[in-house]
């Protein structure tokens, strides 16, 4: 890894770093703040959610300053249109977010951000070109196969982190060790793409400089439109320059499973699916008396242990630990539920 990788990293970590404490002032006083006034919210008082602007200004700026200086952004698979659609994507997201932490748009609204922002990069030519087989080889796939793939994973891994989004530091955290992951295999030998790996990095400089002021007690929140873009942001790190989305999908599998349970359980129930309840595994984790601070660091840990697999596991062994990882989920929510109910109050 060059040394002068260094400095971008660090202006990403201290753009993001001083934008993010910016933005807590800014927020208050244009009125992007987030106030608690539902059960579910735990913050105490009214909380900026400029962070995910913060976060995005910090990597655009620093990637075209790259991008204007040297090749090193472009000299392998990834060109200057790839680039062009993850930025636009970006900032769909970020200001279809801000128009929703505003006006408190209906599901039915604000998912239209999302998606344009996974058709803006797909059709900017983000997109796999081919499928690992589990049994060994790849599976070649066309240009509309590659299209659907790509607008499917992104805006599945969107919404993941959109709806992890209900503890302090834990979409940006569990983002952080995906960007991480992704970074180590670009620069291992089997793969070795200095390009996607500097991205990665100059990333999770951005979210650690944001986590900063996000860890529990946070004082900036994401926001809707962060909340999207860094899953967005991991969905088009684990596609471009070569697919690494089973990397991404063993560290996002955990918030991933639990989202569908909670659909499953939602459209059961007969209620709207993307309704706010307690549902979630980090809200039953909450219930049984585990701390912010411990639930986070529970996600964290399990997220970082699948990454790093990816670095030693073949293709059907990484399939194998996301079986795994799909029986813990089914295993932690039933017992948890049955744990919830055990302690209720017996009226």
């Amino acid at each position: 890894m060059p040394t002068w990788w260094f400095y971008p990293v660090i202006l990403s970590f201290l753009l993001s770093l001083i934008l993010s404490d910016f933005g807590k002032g800014i927020g208050r006083r244009f009125g992007f703040i987030d106030e608690p006034k539902s059960d579910r919210k735990r913050h105490r008082s009214g909380t900026s959610t400029l962070g995910g602007a913060a976060i995005y200004i910090s990597v655009a700026l620093v990637t075209i300053v790259i991008l204007w200086s040297t090749n090193h952004l472009t000299a392998g698979e990834i060109n200057l249109l790839h680039f062009v659609g993850f930025l636009l994507g970006g900032l769909v997201l970020i200001v279809g977010g801000l128009i929703d932490d505003k006006l408190c748009l209906r599901a039915r609204h604000s998912i239209m951000f999302p998606i344009t922002a996974a058709l803006i990069a797909a059709g900017f030519g983000i997109g796999v070109s081919k499928i690992t087989n589990p049994l060994g080889g790849y599976f070649e796939v066309g240009e509309i196969i590659s299209f659907i793939v790509t607008f499917v994973w992104l805006l599945g891994v969107t919404y993941t982190t959109k709806l992890l989004d209900g503890l302090d530091g834990l979409a940006a955290g569990v983002s952080s060790v995906g960007a991480f992951m992704i970074a180590l295999l670009a620069l291992s030998v089997a793969y070795f793409q200095p390009d996607v790996a500097l991205l990665a990095l100059v990333v999770l400089g951005a979210l650690i400089g944001f986590l900063v002021w996000n860890t529990h007690p946070a004082s900036i929140f994401l926001g809707e439109g962060g909340s999207t873009l860094v899953g967005y942001t991991i969905g088009v790190l684990a596609v471009i320059g070569g697919s690494k989305i089973a990397t991404a999908l063993l560290v996002v599998a955990i918030p991933l499973f639990d989202i569908i349970f909670v659909l499953i359980a939602r459209y059961r129930a007969g209620v709207p699916l993307f309704s706010g309840d307690r549902r979630h595994l980090h809200h039953r984790l909450a219930d049984v008396g585990l701390k912010p601070r411990q639930i986070v660091a529970v996600y964290y840990v399990v997220a970082l242990l699948f990454g790093l697999s990816t670095l030693v596991f073949e293709s059907w062994q990484k399939l194998l630990a996301l079986a795994i990882l799909f029986l813990l989920s089914i295993f932690s929510i039933i017992w948890l539920s049955q744990k919830n109910s055990s302690s209720a109050p017996q009226l």
